[in-house]
């Protein structure tokens, strides 16, 4: 039974104005959230870049800075080794900086592999939970005053295509989505009502370096790039987005 009910994108997708708004993406140098980061600088946002390479965050802050999308800020964040202190740290700085937070784009992923649980490593299976599940909670609970300073705010979370992730050999990847679908179902009923919005999408197939990991039989290069998750991701942290709040938007079946 899935833990949040499943919405699909209006006939047309509603336009996503962030302009004037400050957008944290987590996993910003991977596939979706690249994307992610630049959909929302092209929406007007101020973006902050997190991520655990620091050179990858360089490489695109040059890229977003030379195509004329603004000046987004680089935040250095390793998701598996980072304290609730550190999380602490990182909202304060951003509060600080801002006055408030506007969205949070939990897009990083820990995937190790398809592996039978019977030769699953522990500490990959435990790093799965860590990066997938517990980091989005500690982060999210360190960002939430700040979240709510904002007139107008959006936590959106990614799921997997659970059909697919129970299945055998999915292992700490596939209990971790199934908990983060948990966790943002709980913070939904908490945060109900108000300025603070609960999100998740559940994307189609995507031309990214998880899905070639994942599916490694499979010609990757035949899937849409991450743009069209990307531009329904910047849909549900503007204004429009409250027509899926509290549920998971299902691109399964509209172009990604």
């Amino acid at each position: 039974m899935s833990a949040l009910p499943l919405v699909t994108l209006p006939a047309t997708l509603p336009e996503g104005d962030l302009t004037g708004r400050v957008v944290m993406v987590t996993g910003a140098t991977g596939g979706l959230g690249s994307a992610v980061a630049r959909a929302c600088m092209r929406a007007g946002a101020t973006v902050i870049l997190a991520g655990r390479r620091v050179r990858f965050l360089e490489k695109l802050y040059d890229e977003l800075k030379s195509i004329g999308l603004g000046e987004p800020l680089i935040v250095p964040m390793d998701l598996e080794s980072a304290t609730p202190t550190d999380f602490e740290a990182i909202a304060d700085g951003i509060g600080n900086e801002f006055g408030r937070l506007d969205g949070l784009v939990h897009a990083a992923a820990h995937f190790g592999g398809l592996t039978p649980l019977s030769q699953h490593k522990p500490d990959d299976f435990l790093r799965a939970q860590q990066v997938n599940v517990a980091a989005p909670f500690a982060l999210t609970q360190a960002c939430l005053p700040w979240l709510a300073k904002s007139a107008d705010s959006a936590v959106v979370f990614v799921l997997d295509d659970a059909d697919l992730t129970s299945r055998a050999h999915w292992g700490g990847y596939g209990v971790s989505k199934a908990g983060l679908e948990r966790l943002a179902a709980i913070l939904h009923q908490e945060h109900d009502k108000g300025a603070m919005r609960v999100h998740a999408v559940l994307p189609a197939p995507m031309r990214t370096a998880l899905r070639r990991e994942a599916y490694f039989g499979e010609d990757t290069l035949k899937h849409p790039t991450p743009d069209g998750t990307a531009s329904a991701i910047v849909a549900l942290l503007s204004a429009a987005g409250g027509f899926a709040r509290g549920a998971a938007l299902d691109l399964r079946s509209t172009p990604a």
